[in-house]
């Protein structure tokens, strides 16, 4: 995103303004890596429910991996639900040739009118980035697809994913900055999840089918395996049956002057999907949801 002008003074602005949001956006994903609770516990606040010994809770509760090899994957859940609230965890993914490779962090409820909100981590051949992969499925539906590259590699260090689920909107954002908002439309006919309560769940398996270059490229299975490891989980948020007094920030969170400049550059720099511009697929015209703020 480049402003075009022959003013000397103009580009100098901005080159310093580009500087200073850069150097704010790298202090502020600093202070949200060691904002998150140093209590979280995956022997308490999780359980590793498929992969046969593959996912492992490490470093007395505060560090879990998943591998992946050419017998099966692994994941983790939540040993709780939750109806709304702000769900964080740090991640590294995994590095080197991770073609074919997905690895997960979402929300869901059970049964065929299930909710959900998708984080996926689509893997690549070396060097390639990964793809982000999001959507949001309310009452069994989803097609609500958006795809981002990151601005950074996410294989080299950790960092934190975020989901924030209010009654108001959904809020995905990469090291506290806002990749994507999904906004409650029930007034105009979209179904939005906010009524079914949902776990956690993580997982890395393989989609080689599908997940890189549209399955073109195949897991290399001599690589295998293949590790993502996760840490610092911390939810902030309320179970079934807990009464709202909107007394924490996450339950009214939007996104201010900053926070809508941070999505701009984000989806203008960074987004290579959006399913509300995918005019091929809905040739009836977009979904109605898509008419309205994208804030």
């Amino acid at each position: 995103m480049q402003l075009h002008s022959s003013h000397k003074h103009l580009n100098l602005f901005q080159h310093s303004y580009l500087t200073i949001s850069n150097l704010t956006m790298l202090l502020l994903s600093i202070f949200v890596a060691s904002f998150l609770t140093a209590s979280a516990d995956f022997y308490r606040d999780a359980e590793i429910s498929w992969g046969e010994g593959r996912g492992k809770i490490l470093e007395g509760g505060r560090v879990l991996t998943l591998s992946l090899d050419q017998y099966s994957g692994s994941g983790f859940q939540t040993r709780n639900e939750y109806l709304l609230g702000r769900f964080d965890l740090q991640l590294k993914l995994v590095p080197g040739n991770s073609a074919g490779t997905v690895t997960t962090f979402f929300l869901s409820s059970q049964g065929a009118g299930h909710d959900e909100i998708d984080f996926e981590f689509l893997g690549n051949s070396s060097g390639e980035p990964y793809t982000v992969h999001t959507n949001v499925y309310a009452q069994g539906k989803g097609d609500k697809e958006q795809q981002f590259r990151l601005w950074f590699d996410p294989t080299v260090a950790f960092h934190t994913y975020s989901i924030v689920w209010n009654s108001q909107r959904i809020i995905f954002l990469v090291d506290n900055i806002p990749l994507r908002v999904f906004n409650n439309n029930e007034a105009i006919g979209t179904p939005y999840p906010k009524s079914q309560a949902m776990r956690v769940y993580c997982s890395l398996w393989n989609a080689d089918d599908w997940a890189t270059q549209g399955g073109r490229v195949k897991t290399d299975w001599t690589k295998a395996p293949f590790v993502a490891t996760y840490k610092n989980f911390n939810i902030v948020s309320s179970k079934p049956g807990d009464s709202l007094n909107n007394s924490q920030a996450w339950q009214t969170q939007a996104l201010d002057a900053n926070g809508r400049n941070r999505l701009r550059w984000v989806q203008q720099k960074y987004m290579i999907y959006n399913y509300c511009t995918d005019t091929k697929r809905f040739p009836q015209g977009i979904p109605a949801e898509c008419k309205s703020t994208r804030f």
